[in-house]
């Protein structure tokens, strides 16, 4: 019965990867995004399991352990595909802006919605659930921008990493403690310096342990640091994410780097060789992580929350705020183009994962989480129409420049 058990787990485990793989091919050839198929796979799963009365609760902490271990590749992931250049400052200033000021506005405005709903919440209880809320998932964002061009695949990049690392950063200031002061501000301001210069130490220690070290096992065990790292800098109240954000954009951009002692230990060759590979290893493992973090949600969600009117009423309000805010700031602030940037709203991994972290002084026990759900479905569905709407313009053809004589 242990073998039959354990085959079964394996074979159910490798059946997910395959489904996932044609589930890619089948969002590059319609557009759908990958991880909502993935999302129905677990919700039909437990459907099925539910009417042959085999269904089983997949425990939440397994859910964190996966998101964690997602939210860390997929962050370097980005890091690895985010180009720093002096001719992309425009898009990456927008994106930079807009993946700020879009989070904070739509914080504050999701916190408000939640005060009107359950008044006797204390306000700063209501921005720690909007902060979750208001963050859009790289998870989700990325593996369904392809068919996109290269400039909007680049905004698009650079925004969710900015919105993944200002909202976990602003998530932990909030959770840190049971006040929120002037002590608490002026360490939050620290700890971002602090970051950044331990950023700097464990990119070339990170770099030496790939170039020089001669045994083969070498990445899996850089990603065993960075969870170290990750970890250890929650303890320590520290953005340990910006710092594996870090890690990946110099390994991506090492030709910037201009100091001759450091160019000449590390040279561009072997840079740009270990940058290929890592970014091959990390594309894999995020793609297995997302696979079984989003069948293993998708199997935990519960659809009798829609038919509950307060929570469809309090999810399509959020919905709607943080499709207006978005539409605000790109037309009239930003005035970037609006599609398909408008539709990319979904939220996902990161919010799933801060929504199980609040902890317990800040719970609200009104809070619904078909809430959570239903913000998380709609925008994924919502980013799913953008992707369907969306049709690349056609290059214009220039007259055509005379015949050289080479």
């Amino acid at each position: 019965m242990e073998n039959l058990n354990a085959y079964t787990v394996l074979l159910t485990l490798c059946g997910l990867i395959v489904l996932s793989y044609l589930f890619s091919v089948v969002s590059r050839a319609t557009r759908i995004p990958s991880v909502l198929l993935l999302l129905a796979t677990g919700i039909g799963l437990r459907s099925t399991m539910d009417v042959l009365g085999f269904a089983s609760y997949v425990p939440t902490s397994a859910i964190e352990i996966l998101g964690t271990i997602g939210l860390i590749m997929i962050v370097l992931e980005a890091g690895l595909d985010l180009t720093v250049s002096r001719d992309r400052w425009p898009l990456i200033r927008s994106a930079l802006f807009s993946g700020t000021v879009v989070f904070l506005l739509s914080t504050l405005a999701v916190a408000g919605v939640l005060q009107w709903w359950i008044p006797a919440a204390p306000f700063i209880s209501c921005i720690v659930y909007a902060i979750p809320l208001s963050i859009v998932s790289s998870a989700i964002v990325m593996p369904s921008i392809q068919h996109l061009s290269h400039q909007k695949r680049e905004f698009l990049i650079y925004e969710v990493a900015v919105s993944d690392v200002i909202g976990i950063m602003v998530f932990n200031f909030f959770t840190a403690g049971e006040t929120v002061g002037w002590h608490e501000v002026i360490w939050f301001g620290s700890s971002i310096v602090v970051a950044l210069i331990v950023s700097v130490l464990v990119c070339f220690g990170l770099m030496l342990l790939l170039v020089k070290n001669r045994i083969n096992v070498k990445f899996f065990l850089v990603f065993a640091v960075l969870i170290i790292i990750y970890i250890g800098g929650k303890m320590l109240h520290l953005p340990s994410l910006l710092t594996i954000l870090m890690f990946g954009m110099v390994i991506h951009n090492w030709e910037l780097v201009r100091w001759p002692p450091v160019k000449k230990y590390f040279s561009d060759a072997s840079v740009n060789h270990i940058a290929g590979f890592l970014k091959s290893i990390t594309s894999e493992s995020a793609f297995l992580i997302r696979t079984i973090f989003f069948v293993i949600f998708g199997y935990n969600i519960q659809l009798n929350f829609l038919g509950d009117r307060e929570v469809v009423l309090i999810g399509g309000s959020i919905v709607l705020i943080l499709f207006t805010l978005r539409f605000v700031y790109l037309r009239v602030l930003n005035r970037y183009n609006l599609i398909p940037a408008l539709f990319y709203i979904p939220r996902g991994l990161i919010t799933v994962l801060l929504f199980y972290k609040i902890p317990t002084w800040q719970r609200i026990e009104a809070f619904h989480e078909g809430v959570l759900f239903f913000v998380i479905l709609s925008t994924s569905l919502i980013m799913m129409i953008g992707s369907l709407v969306y049709h690349d313009r056609p290059v214009e053809i220039s007259e055509p420049a005379p015949p050289s004589t080479e």
